[in-house]
């Protein structure tokens, strides 16, 4: 075999008709959204014709960009391609290819053999030519086509190299990009179900956990009256938690109080003190907030986290929640004559109990879907202080999340 080194191949400006008619129906399939091996696989099968080829392959580049993926291939030995799943970035010509030469053709084969140490997937050809696909100044993969004899491929061919790597890397481009916002939506519908659930099932659950305790002691006291209270208590958070459990598997969220904001605050304090042991005020300023059901839910959501903390770890007397408005931004401050937080703990510095630091992570995150802000401090005199701060709009109009 002739030895020689990697040839870049120079690109005619114009091309033939069959190679156009090839072009407008890789244009045509990318525009329909065609599934992108399928529609690599029928493009390799008229391009192996049109050049002269007898075997194709097509790599992607890693996320990373430092491997090389095999998407699909005709004409190749599949036991060999079973070795050469995922190849290192700068393997042999393909490497060349990435590198940033337009098209690489070479009949010297050594360098693929050593990567691959030994055999490679063009065993038994006598060329191979590796094309970059692009996307602008990106490249994201590479086709190979090999050849059963060892010259450059034809002037029509060449023609076709450039436009073909472009369109290729374009379809690569975009279906990278869907599947970065596919896993971006999936992690964001996680993180929004992960929240329902903590802010209606495991604020529930934790008061059983406490509720539990109080119950045995009472049952070992023969105190039938406490005994039959925490029970009732145990009865009616069940109830909740499975209504709440519904609600997120049908609607895969908790619902809003159909009266408001104001009434589902307002139903907090109602038990708050006979579940808790510690009063609370609920006071608003706000004649009228005009907020949409989805604000409502947040704004809602956020309190409720709030106050389960101050239920869980404050040690507090009493609790206040103030709402007002202050131009066009919503207040909702919540504050307790508790223990205090640790601001080291509130940062990560310290371990967390029951998850808190979950659940203020799951409280900036609604604040920040609502294009506000959350703050968590020490109250002077004592206690903590969580304040919300939401844009709601000047005159009482609604500014939609």
């Amino acid at each position: 075999m002739n030895v020689s080194s990697p040839v870049v191949i120079a690109m005619p400006p114009a091309a033939s008709p069959p190679v156009g008619e090839l072009l407008a129906e890789l244009t045509a399939g990318l525009a329909a959204g065609d599934d992108l091996e399928a529609l690599l696989q029928r493009f390799l099968e008229p391009l192996l014709r049109l050049s002269g080829a007898k075997a194709g392959a097509v790599r992607t580049l890693s996320d990373d960009g430092t491997h090389m993926r095999l998407l699909g291939s005709v004409g190749l030995d599949q036991d060999l391609l079973a070795g050469e799943r995922e190849v290192e970035r700068d393997c042999g010509v393909c490497g060349q290819a990435l590198a940033g030469a337009p098209a690489v053709w070479t009949d010297d084969l050594r360098l693929c053999v050593k990567h691959n140490a030994g055999e490679f997937i063009g065993h038994g050809f006598d060329s191979v030519t590796a094309v970059p696909l692009r996307y602008r100044d990106q490249v994201l993969g590479v086709v190979n086509l090999f050849y059963a004899r060892g010259t450059p491929p034809r002037t029509e061919v060449a023609a076709l190299l450039r436009p073909v790597g472009e369109l290729l890397g374009l379809a690569l481009h975009h279906a990278r990009l869907e599947r970065e916002q596919l896993r971006a939506a999936v992690l964001h519908e996680r993180q929004m179900l992960a929240g329902e659930v903590h802010d209606a099932v495991a604020q529930t659950l934790v008061y059983m956990k406490m509720r539990l305790p109080l119950l045995h002691d009472a049952l070992i006291a023969h105190d039938d009256a406490r005994a039959l209270k925490y029970q009732d208590d145990l009865r009616q958070a069940v109830s909740d938690a499975h209504a709440s459990l519904r609600q997120i598997l049908t609607h895969f969220r908790t619902r809003m109080d159909p009266k408001g904001l104001l009434h589902a605050l307002r139903g907090l304090q109602a038990g708050y003190l006979d579940r808790h042991g510690i009063r609370l005020v609920v006071d608003s300023r706000a004649a009228a907030l005009h907020l949409s059901v989805e604000q409502e839910l947040q704004v809602f959501h956020i309190v409720q986290e709030a106050l389960a903390n101050v239920a869980r770890h404050s040690r507090a007397r009493q609790a206040h929640v103030a709402v007002h408005r202050v131009g066009g931004d919503l207040h909702v401050v919540v504050e307790d004559d508790g223990a205090g937080i640790s601001v080291a703990g509130l940062h990560g510095a310290e371990p967390a109990e029951d998850g808190a630091h979950f659940g203020l992570d799951i409280m900036r995150e609604r604040a920040q879907r609502l294009g506000g802000t959350l703050a968590v401090q020490a109250r002077d005199g004592g206690g903590t202080c969580v304040r919300l701060s939401i844009p709601i709009g000047e005159g009482g109009r609604s500014v939609t999340p």
